[in-house]
């Protein structure tokens, strides 16, 4: 297909569980907003496991953690404490700087539960990156959900197909969890600048074309095209506005400005970020060599 590129995921194996990353990758950095695409799962935690990730640190970006299996206990150093569950949405605006670490809630833990779901990270345009950390939960309820003839489409971010989501935008941004019956379709429309779509889970084409399932599919700007499941499919559909300014990465840090990261690695390994209340005792260190710089 003219103009497609597909990125190919790094997979992450923690164990328990695989992590496949596309964003950023040597063939593009962002599409849209978007500079970090993770998928992680399926996988099934046994009895008295679960995730932990500790508590660290981010800058100048928006995390994005939504689910199609299992929990998620967020905590941050603004106070938050906040479980996500399928089909709800977490935005954590990381601002001039915020901690959170995100573990499987107690319940789950003690029965074994499954994981499946997506994180990325939202660069803040030029002028909104050292704006407050804020957190935002909305519930699966509140998104406008999209259906007809096999397609069940949840509106994450942004307008699509006639339906706006209320999460907030810091930049233009379309997010979507488009579910497909076999042999169902929907339209991609060409508004937003940047567009991509993961095949998360089943197998789907785009204009006729097979796509590599978990890879990224980044969409020739401009051309409306037609999504169809050849099995019974997950599709992510992620992009918005395009940046005009370079964003970089460096762990957790996603900055337009390189001064700015290193100053906060000195900051986390001074400690002079603020503690996650009920998370206090342990942190991440911060890596030698991160497994994500661009």
């Amino acid at each position: 297909m003219s103009g497609l590129i597909s990125v190919t995921p790094v997979t992450h194996d923690l164990g328990a569980f695989e992590v496949r990353r596309t964003l950023p990758s040597r063939p593009r950095t962002m599409v849209g907003p978007f500079i970090f695409v993770d998928q992680f799962g399926p996988a099934h935690f046994d009895v008295g496991a679960g995730m932990d990730v500790r508590p660290h640190p981010h800058i100048n970006l928006a995390t994005v953690t939504y689910l199609f299996e299992g929990a998620i206990e967020h905590r941050d150093s603004l106070g938050t404490l906040a479980t996500i569950r399928p089909g709800a949405l977490n935005l954590m605006t990381a601002g001039r700087g915020i901690v959170h670490s995100e573990r499987t809630p107690a319940p789950e833990r003690a029965a074994g539960s499954p994981i499946s779901g997506m994180q990325t990270w939202l660069a803040l345009p030029d002028g909104r990156e050292e704006i407050d950390p804020a957190f935002e939960h909305v519930a699966a309820e509140d998104l406008p959900v999209v259906e007809g003839d096999g397609v069940h489409a949840t509106v994450i971010m942004g307008s699509l197909w006639g339906r706006t989501s209320p999460t907030t935008q810091h930049a233009a941004t379309i997010y979507a969890d488009i579910v497909l019956a076999v042999g169902s379709s929907v339209p991609i429309a060409a508004e937003a600048d940047e567009r991509a779509i993961v095949i998360a889970l089943g197998d789907a084409a785009l204009d006729g074309q097979p796509l590599a399932r978990h890879h990224l599919h980044i969409l020739a700007p401009g051309i409306p095209m037609t999504l169809t499941a050849i099995t019974d499919a997950r599709v992510m559909l992620l992009g918005g506005e395009a940046f005009a300014t370079k964003r970089h990465v460096w762990w957790n840090f996603v900055s337009s400005d390189r001064d700015r990261i290193n100053q906060a690695k000195q900051d986390w390994k001074a400690r002079r970020f603020p503690l996650v209340p009920g998370d206090e005792s342990e942190f991440i260190p911060i890596p030698e060599v991160p497994l994500t710089q661009a």
